[in-house]
């Protein structure tokens, strides 16, 4: 992405949702995963929802994902993404339970289909504390 990046509130990072936050250096998007049922689990947490089991690890996803819902978004709340820009819930191709809030990039408004394909794409964000890639989906093929 370009250097003009938007603001954005950044998240704190912790040892809990690191990987998902700086995974996007390395072009992955990241989840825990339950090592025993093999669920995805995002939120993080200390235990898989599914089984109970502690044997957790991070692991990439392919980045593909469908485009569950969205609103398009006219009112400047804050510094940030050229208005208007769509705020989506999308659902990753490996396991629908597991969605994500994002924007969705890339793509004319009135092109916006439920159910479309879509693809992560990373914003970068330098910080201090701990660089930050924000996690944003557009049509497959895009390139910023």
């Amino acid at each position: 992405m370009s250097t003009d990046v938007p603001f954005r509130i950044l998240p704190q990072l912790t040892d809990n949702n690191r990987a998902f936050w700086q995974g996007g250096e390395r072009g992955e998007l990241v989840f825990w995963r339950c090592q025993d049922c093999k669920f995805y689990i995002h939120p993080p947490q200390p235990i898989c929802p599914m089984c109970h089991s502690k044997n957790l690890a991070t692991e990439a996803v392919s980045g593909d994902a469908t485009l569950t819902t969205y609103s398009v978004n006219y009112q400047p709340w804050m510094p940030g993404p050229e208005l208007p820009y769509v705020v989506a819930i999308i659902e990753i191709v490996e396991q629908p339970s597991v969605r994500l809030t994002t924007n969705v990039v890339g793509v004319p408004i009135e092109a916006l289909e439920i159910g479309m394909p879509l693809h992560v794409v990373f914003e970068h964000h330098p910080d201090p504390d701990g660089d930050v890639w924000i996690p944003l989906f557009a049509p497959p093929g895009y390139t910023s």
